[in-house]
């Protein structure tokens, strides 16, 4: 998405100098109480940086918490509280906000919800695909009388492999929907319905109910292989039913749109149109301009933790993508994800403003064993960025004392882990 000169009111907003923040965030943390607990504060110290450690529940554990828009499954993504908390925090209306490993798009949407200019940068093709179209969603009713007009016809030949997942004439509909993707793609003709249409059918494409167009397999935000599917029918006892293609495009597409309403409705269309998103590798994003960016909030890839390529094989085969072709950084040591990461942080360091801020969020790799927070810090610090805090959001059912690697016989926590960075 192009920048649109005419927005003068977003571009104003943009302009305006950051207001006095009354109260810094350490304090903020260190006070936090919102659920009913108490921050434990600490200090990590690496390579001569001391950096204050806060650890709390800070958002609420509940699902699907968010706009109904986010509801789109996706491999190892943060909940949208997550860049909300940093968002309302640390930028402004009409600030731009970015995520340069925005995978389903979570950082960019919650940041056009929030009255700001959100982009976003990944490498796989397919995470554009999934966040253009809900940047500026179309009418309700122009994507039923868009179901309604398609011609499912497909009369070829069925790959065997696809039909472990799905009945021979839900394939051959699904065959005909990409194929009428694909063309309208390679004429220039996918206009903003389509757009919208690719994206809910990319989502519905596999999962564990009858809202998928898929037989039982695993949850809808990784596909397994045709052999493994083949093991699960097998072992269910089950073959694929037949499924209705639109039925299932307009009832996922009702629930993504029942939040008709954005938080910054009036100006969501020219804030969607300031948007950039690109397609690419983290360290090298031209199309955003020096110092441009007030707030950048990501999660990159954890070493070989997942397997996105693989995982996302099935939704690229639909798109037309070669996963073969897609570089994905999958750093094995965490010397090797710090030299990439390295190379990141230099760009990040170009293009964010000076007072501005990396929310850089690392999960929790290895069940604790690997924290990566410590390999972040001295990373970003050669980079120029000034490691203001780590924060660990640690949700209620968690113990607090595993969060920073004490044995507690349990599996493990379900954290996430973030290092603030600012840019001087």
């Amino acid at each position: 998405m192009q920048r649109d000169p005419s927005d003068a009111r977003v571009t104003e907003l943009a302009a305006t100098p950051m207001p006095h923040v009354p109260r810094p965030l350490a304090d903020e943390l260190r006070d936090f109480a919102a659920f009913g607990t108490r921050t434990l504060c600490g200090e990590l110290a690496i390579d001569g940086h001391r950096v204050p450690t806060f650890t709390n529940e800070f958002w609420t554990a509940k699902q699907r918490e968010g706009h109904s828009l986010h509801e789109l499954s996706y491999r190892a993504c943060f909940k949208p509280s997550l860049p909300a908390f940093f968002i309302d925090r640390l930028t402004r209306p009409g600030d731009r906000v970015f995520d340069p490993f925005m995978g389903r798009g979570t950082t960019p949407l919650e940041a056009v919800l929030r009255g700001r200019v959100g982009c976003g940068n990944d490498v796989n093709p397919l995470s554009a695909m999934l966040v253009r179209p809900r940047l500026a969603p179309p009418s309700f009713e122009s994507v039923c009388d868009r179901i309604d007009a398609l011609d499912l016809q497909h009369d070829g030949d069925l790959d065997a492999d696809l039909l472990v997942f799905f009945h021979s004439d839900t394939l051959h509909e699904l065959c005909a929907l990409r194929q009428h993707f694909l063309q309208r793609h390679a004429v220039g003709a996918l206009d903003p319905v389509d757009d919208w249409l690719r994206m809910v059918a990319v989502n519905r494409l596999t999962g564990h109910s009858t809202g998928f167009f898929s037989v039982y397999t695993l949850p809808p935000n990784q596909a397994v292989s045709a052999d493994a599917q083949r093991k699960i029918n097998h072992k269910r006892k089950q073959t694929p039913p037949r499924r209705d293609v639109r039925a299932i495009l307009k009832k996922k597409s009702r629930a993504l749109l029942v939040d008709d309403t954005a938080m910054w409705a009036k100006d969501r269309g020219a804030l969607a149109r300031r948007c950039v998103l690109t397609t690419g590798p983290a360290n090298a994003v031209p199309l955003l301009a020096t110092a441009s960016v007030q707030l950048v909030v990501t999660s990159p890839p954890f070493l070989d933790v997942v397997q996105y390529a693989t995982d996302n094989w099935l939704r690229c085969w639909f798109c037309g993508i070669d996963t073969e072709a897609v570089p994905i950084t999958m750093a094995r040591t965490v010397p090797a994800w710090q030299q990439a990461m390295g190379e990141v942080f230099a760009e990040l360091h170009r293009i964010v403003r000076p007072g501005g801020h990396v929310a850089f969020e690392v999960g929790e790799v290895k069940k604790g064993k690997v924290r990566l927070e410590e390999a972040v810090v001295p990373t970003a610090a050669a980079a120029g960025f000034v490691p203001e805090l780590v924060m660990v959001n640690a949700q209620e059912f968690t113990k607090t004392a595993n969060c920073w690697g004490i044995d507690n016989n349990a599996r493990g926590t379900n954290t996430n882990r973030i290092v603030l960075l600012r840019r001087p």
